[in-house]
């Protein structure tokens, strides 16, 4: 008789093997903790991500979901629904935009806020005036599509798949000389400068406000449009809805993803008034974007992060969360904002640390060469204290 494969095995038989996993099943969740198909419990600091931004099958999460489900789970976009339209009006109210494009990813996110940009330009100064260039940042991080992959500033993400799209040029983060150059070496040319507040796949580095204020100054001198990608800073990540609240800008196109459904897929593209209408009928579309479900997702979410105290608690437990952390001798630097976190460690190496936390319960993510820390919005300072017990345990 065959013998039967284990999860692990069934799966690695029929799944390309595209992704670095640990040898971890998990079979559910409740609160901040997973547990394993063997009822072992996981105390998690990575919430899939960032993107279960109220934990493992929040109360009012589920009712949400659960109830859209028993009415419409899908409908083209051909059509309209009801929670639709609360979801965008929400959104759009809270963050201050115009309107949105529902997607499914922060790469759809960002193709949208790329097509969005290139098409401003086209039609406002016509073809023949070639202006297409998007300036992005070294280090920066923005998807796995084609079109993200070549917006990315990372060199070790341009590989295998020549060729990439033309179209994007990088200039240094903090480096205010350097984004002069750029924008001169290619004047007339440029459309848009897309960043992030805080490169999260570069190792949770934050622009500075001085830096970032340079990026709006030289953009409105030639009518070029700032994109901020949000994909891991927004929806309260950082202590605010919007990371570009802290910096005290307003970016022409801001895109969202990961924590605002909750754990369900969905990508959003947010602009202002300027550039809300340049996206006509048949321009661009996505056959999943806006899935009734993840729209009951992100009400759940929003009607959760917009109640008073809310964000506040976040900043007070991530200043908690870093500062217990700096108490740590084996810990060199800690960055970021909010419950966005990263951690240099003054040896060894980050990725062996965080399998040796899985190994005692702790689920904890990397970035660069940091260990990084994006748990659950609402999780309790006992989760912190239990958690960096464990981490610290495993420093030695």
């Amino acid at each position: 008789m065959e013998k039967k494969k284990n999860t692990i095995e069934q799966f690695n038989e029929h799944v390309m093997g595209s992704y670095g996993r640990y040898d971890l099943v998990l079979e559910k969740g409740e609160g901040r903790t997973a547990e394993d198909e063997n009822g072992r419990q996981y105390i998690d600091f990575g919430s899939g991500i960032g993107t279960n931004s109220l934990g493992y099958c929040n109360e009012k999460w589920v009712e949400a979901v659960c109830a859209q489900a028993h009415s419409i789970q899908h409908t083209s976009n051909y059509y309209y629904t009801k929670v639709q339209a609360v979801f965008a009006k929400k959104l759009c109210e809270a963050a201050g935009y115009d309107k949105m494009f529902f997607g499914n990813s922060g790469a759809e996110a960002n193709e949208c806020a790329i097509k969005i940009a290139r098409k401003y330009s086209f039609d406002k100064y016509g073809k023949d005036a070639e202006r297409n260039i998007i300036v992005t940042l070294k280090n920066s991080f923005h998807g796995r599509t084609m079109g993200t992959l070549s917006a990315t500033g990372q060199d070790v993400f341009h590989n295998y798949f020549f060729p990439f799209l033309p179209g994007f040029v990088n200039a240094k983060a903090n480096d205010i000389a350097d984004l002069k150059r750029v924008l001169d070496e290619n004047k007339g040319r440029v459309c848009a400068v897309m960043f992030e507040f805080i490169q999260g796949e570069g190792g949770v580095i934050a622009l500075e406000h001085e830096f970032v204020n340079a990026i709006f100054e030289e953009c409105a001198k030639d009518d070029i449009l700032t994109i901020a990608d949000e994909v891991q800073t927004g929806v309260g990540r950082t202590g605010t809805l919007l990371t570009s609240e802290q910096y005290g800008v307003k970016p022409d196109i801001t895109t969202l993803a990961k924590g605002l459904a909750g754990g369900v897929p969905i990508g959003v593209c947010l602009a202002t008034e300027k550039c809300s209408g340049v996206l006509t009928p048949g321009t661009h579309g996505s056959t999943f974007g806006g899935n009734p479900l993840a729209c009951a997702g992100g009400n759940a979410v929003l009607d959760t992060l917009l109640a008073e105290g809310f964000t506040d608690s976040i900043v007070q437990k991530g200043n908690f969360f870093r500062q217990k952390l700096n108490e740590l001798p084996q810990v060199d630097h800690v960055s970021g904002l909010g419950l966005m976190i990263g951690v240099s460690l003054k040896e060894g190496d980050p990725h062996d640390v965080a399998k040796k936390c899985l190994e005692n319960g702790l689920l904890i993510l990397t970035a660069k060469e940091k260990l990084r820390f994006l748990p659950p919005l609402n999780i309790s300072y006992e989760e912190i204290d239990k958690g960096l017990e464990i981490l610290a345990g495993v420093l030695g």
